[in-house]
């Protein structure tokens, strides 16, 4: 059975994740040689966690690839789930602080980051309940979703008091990617969009006019500040966006070469974690980007592809839900580093230093591999 699994391998998800999560290993490593030296004393500390982070995703992703699809459509699973990950965001909470936020909890090879599990758990209740409830999605919508949305809410609020919200608005942009997969009316599903948009554009003006008065904000108007003038802030706030656009300019087409970023040493503070895209657009150009940015496409693009042809809704939903992750996740973080939106602390997915964040994304990825070998499965009875 596992040799006839193998053999269904959707080699469109597959070969870009295998290719982008071992590229990491070199791009940490180039991104964070010099504050690892400076650091720690040895330019080796990354590429070394990296490395030990990559092969326990990779093992880690093969489990979940051959694990039972059906157990997850338990409701003792869902049950467990529920009670694990409302413990870790609460646990997480009562922890020092560390850069100013509560979001770790500390382990021996890396740290444990319960907003990124809670990224795949919500991706996996919303395509339990919705799977579960499509007729009545159709005929009471709105009375539908209060219970998810109750559930979905309170971990979008544990989130938000560590802070981090950047994950906080990914799981919000999630839920309404799937809400509008679900099988809903198109109205809602527009309706959801509108009042996002309306949302959004709302907020920012209120902060743009009354920012400075607003105390709940702290940190983050510093960030809307750094945005809206980063060179005005070069000292401050706008120091990494303002050494952003230095890497991606002098990076040019084909990039100043692997190793040879100036960024790195120094100047843009933790290269290698969300702001790892800057560092390889100065050193591999505009070209590197475009590759790297079309290998993750295949997966997203695959994701929703299959999301729309599945005739299983509960898979179909895993893979809007996945989909939908990996694709405002990407842009979330490019948009910080361009200087579109203010700087979240979202990381790049596969690329970036960071224990949890590559778990989740090879987890995510791993069920829609496993999902789609079902499906083929299921097309052969």
């Amino acid at each position: 059975m596992l040799k006839e699994r193998l053999k269904l391998l959707d080699k469109w998800i597959v070969f870009p994740f295998i290719v982008l999560i071992l590229f990491s290993v070199i791009a940490v490593y180039s991104a964070s040689n010099y504050s690892a030296m400076e650091e720690f004393g040895n330019s080796n500390y990354y590429l070394i966690r990296q490395s030990i982070i990559v092969c326990i995703s990779l093992v880690i992703a093969f489990f979940v690839y051959i694990f039972p699809f059906r157990v997850l459509k338990k409701k003792k699973a869902i049950l467990f789930g529920t009670v694990g990950i409302f413990s870790l965001l609460t646990v997480v909470l009562f922890l020092p602080a560390r850069l100013g936020a509560r979001r770790w909890i500390p382990l021996p090879v890396f740290n444990l980051q319960p907003a990124e599990f809670a990224k795949i758990f919500v991706i996996w209740y919303l395509a339990y309940i919705f799977s579960r409830n499509q007729k009545e999605l159709e005929s009471a919508f709105l009375q539908t979703i209060i219970k998810p949305s109750i559930l979905v809410g309170a971990i979008f609020f544990l989130i938000l008091l560590q802070p981090d919200t950047g994950t906080a608005i990914i799981i919000g942009l999630m839920t309404v990617f799937m809400l509008s997969a679900s099988g809903a009316s198109l109205k809602y599903g527009l309706s959801f969009i509108l009042f996002g948009v309306t949302l959004v554009g709302g907020l920012t003006f209120i902060i743009y006019k009354f920012g400075d008065s607003i105390p709940i904000l702290g940190y983050r108007y510093d960030r809307f500040l750094g945005l809206w003038d980063p060179f005005g802030y070069y000292e401050s706030y706008g120091n990494q966006l303002v050494n952003s656009y230095y890497a991606l300019s002098r990076g040019g087409m084909f990039g100043v070469g692997i190793g040879n970023s100036v960024q790195k040493t120094g100047y843009l503070p933790f290269p290698y974690t969300d702001f790892i895209m800057a560092i390889i657009g100065e050193e591999l150009g505009l070209a590197g980007v475009t590759a790297i940015l079309v290998a993750l496409g295949m997966i997203i693009g695959r994701a929703f592809y299959l999301g729309s042809h599945s005739k299983d809704s509960f898979n179909s939903l895993i893979y809007i839900g996945v989909g939908s992750m990996l694709l405002t996740q990407t842009l979330i973080n490019l948009a910080g580093l361009t200087g579109l939106i203010p700087i979240t602390g979202v990381t790049f997915p596969l690329l970036s230093y960071g224990g949890s964040s590559l778990m989740v994304v090879s987890i995510s990825i791993a069920l829609i591999a496993n999902a789609s070998t079902q499906d083929r499965l299921n097309e052969r009875k």
